[in-house]
This record gives structure tokens, sequence and C-alpha cells, in this order.
């Protein structure tokens, strides 16, 4: 995970501690933290008053500011940014955590798309938090296996099996009726030519390959809807992320105290019915190393500023996609990044 000083280099070592506390304060409470409050759980080793003073410094820096209503602070952005770029420590999961982990993601079957739903709802409910998973683009898995059903007079489905355990399907219309020795001939042909392509090579090089096969008239016939139209078909394999997003249980979110008012909750139920919203942010946290965070307005996008959202990468051989939480900026972050981070490496154990 990347770090920033700009920020903590704005801090004394004093201003640090405090912060530090006024952030685990808020964190376990909700609750707005007062400097006697600091000063009895902590033991920083200073007066109260002395507390005070270093929290009004830390407002007027922007780290913390001051609800109305309570004689307390509360971390800003800001905060949060400084404590996850410079002043929190991540300790390892804990074997507990590590093997319930792996037993509720291991326990509905091997697939892609069976693993990632159940390592959403687990980091879910380990969190309290969205459990979120993107599925990977496709365009670089290999082929393993083709099959065509005929599924009405005029269409036949397509599906490919995928290495990952990954399946896709897609329609081909057809002019008419094609008998069954035909379609037969043609699903050998496509995977003698290409079976163990990527797809990616498979779209780009399809009408090479198609060129030369000796056949039945009604077979060329459908060889020839491959060739003309077969970019199209693969590219949209290739392209479109694997059952896009993967969510969790929202309910958990919503029991959040930052989610009990109506706009809030509001927020987050419009939040889980846009997944092609979801789906761009998610792809867009694609392709670094490590743990990539982001802290409400940092996001740059108002429909998001209520949250922050932790992701990591997950691989399938040469493929990868997302896995992570969005949840309040009030969260135990340590914790979080901990079951994030080896999320995303069980996914990629169990998947390669």
């Amino acid at each position: 995970m990347a770090r920033d000083m700009a920020h903590s280099g704005e801090l004394s070592e004093r201003e640090r501690e405090v912060l530090e506390a006024v952030i685990h304060s808020y964190v376990a409470t909700a609750e707005p933290a007062g400097s006697r409050t600091l000063s009895r759980r902590f033991g920083l080793g200073i007066s109260p008053a002395t507390i005070r003073n270093t929290m009004s410094d830390l407002e007027e820096k922007g780290f913390l500011f001051h609800p109305h209503t309570s004689a307390g602070r509360i971390p800003t952005d800001k905060a949060y940014r400084t404590y996850v770029d410079s002043l929190m420590r991540v300790d390892p999961l804990s074997g507990e955590d590590q093997r319930r982990l792996q037993e509720e993601i291991l326990g509905g079957g091997s697939a892609i798309e069976t693993i990632l739903r159940r390592a959403a709802q687990s980091l879910g409910v380990l969190t309290q938090e969205l459990g979120v998973a993107l599925g990977p683009r496709l365009d670089r898995a290999t082929l393993r296996q083709v099959e065509l059903v005929r599924v009405s007079s005029d269409r036949l489905l397509m599906v490919l099996t995928l290495s990952g355990g990954a399946v896709r399907t897609i329609f081909v219309e057809v002019p008419g009726i094609i008998a069954d020795e035909a379609l037969v001939g043609v699903t050998i042909v496509l995977n003698e030519r290409l079976a163990g392509l990527t797809l990616d090579q498979v779209r780009t090089s399809l009408v090479t390959r198609l060129r030369d096969v000796t056949t039945t008239p009604e077979a060329a016939e459908l060889l020839n809807i491959f060739v003309q139209e077969g970019d199209q078909v693969f590219a949209r394999a290739a392209t479109e992320p694997l059952d896009t997003v993967v969510l969790g249980q929202p309910s958990l979110l919503a029991d959040q105290p930052e989610f009990a008012s109506g706009e809030r909750l509001r927020q987050l139920i419009a939040l889980t019915e846009t997944r092609q919203q979801l789906a761009t942010l998610l792809e867009s946290r694609s392709g670094g190393p490590g743990i990539s965070i982001t802290i409400g307005n940092e996001h740059g996008d108002p429909r998001f500023e209520p949250f922050t959202v932790v992701t990591a990468e997950y691989h399938v051989g040469s493929l990868s996609g997302v896995i992570g939480v969005i949840g309040p900026t009030r969260r135990p972050y340590d914790k979080v990044i901990a079951l994030v981070d080896h999320t995303s490496r069980l996914v990629s154990d169990l998947l390669c």
C-alpha cells in the first residue's frame, strides 16, 4: 500500500498521537471524542487541557471537525488518509479469521462465479460492510472447449468453457435449421482450430484459422457465419467482465450508525442498484499491486462520498479482478485492510 507522508508532515509528534487517539475513539464508539475521554482511555501522558488545545490545532489544519451538538471532535477524510498512510499498523489476520474465510469461500464449489460470490459475502460478514467483487475481463482467458447447442430453428447457443472454470454463453443467429451432422462437424472444427488460444487470439485470428477448412456445404454455411461475425461474437465474450459486479449483503452496512438516517440509507440503496457505476468504479481500481483505498470525497463523485472503498486485485492465471468492501469512512481500517488483503490472496490461490 503506497504511503503519502505529505499530510503527516504537517503534524508534530503530539498531534499525531492525539489524532490517532481521536480516530480510535470515534471508530470504536461512533461518538465525537472529547479531551477527557481521550485522557482517560489512551494514557497520552498530557492533561485534558493540552489535549483540547492540540485538538483545536488539528481542527485548524483540517484533520478534525467540531459537530455543533457536541464538545467532542470527529476525524475528517484528510485525517483518515493520514492515519491510513502513516499512522496505522496492520497486523496479520488471526488464524481463526483465516480458517473461517477459507471454510466459507470453499463451501459452495470451485467455479469463479461461486468463489467470488462467497468471498464477497464472507468479507461483508467479517467487516460488517458491503462485500464487492468484480469478475475478471476474459480477453486473456484460454478457451478450453466450444459447444454448440440448438435452442430454436434460427438460433444456436455457443457455450465457451474457459480457463479457471469460467463459462460464457453467446447466442448466434442462423438462417434456418442446421442439420445435426453439420452442427457436430462445426463443433469439432471450432475445437480443433481454437481450443488452447486466448479469447483475444481467437478474435483476432478467427478468419485465418477457419479459412481453409474443408467440410460439407451445410457445415460450410455455418462456419461462414463464424467467419463473418466471429470477431463481434468473441469480442463480447472477451471484454465483458464475468458476471460484472458481485455484492454481499447490503443489510450489514445498513446496520452501521452512519446509515441510520433516511438520506444515507437511500444513498446506500441507490449504490447497490447502480451495478454499472459500481463496475466502472471497481474497474478503475484494477492494474495496480497491493491495497487500494479511496476515502469519502477522494472519489470525486458525490454518490460515493459517504463511503470508503478498500479493494485488492486477485489473479486467475493471467487474468485479474477486484475484490473488497464498501463501508463508511468510520471503520477499523487495520482490520478491514488485513481481511481484504488476505481474501484477495486466498481467492487467487483457490482459482490458480
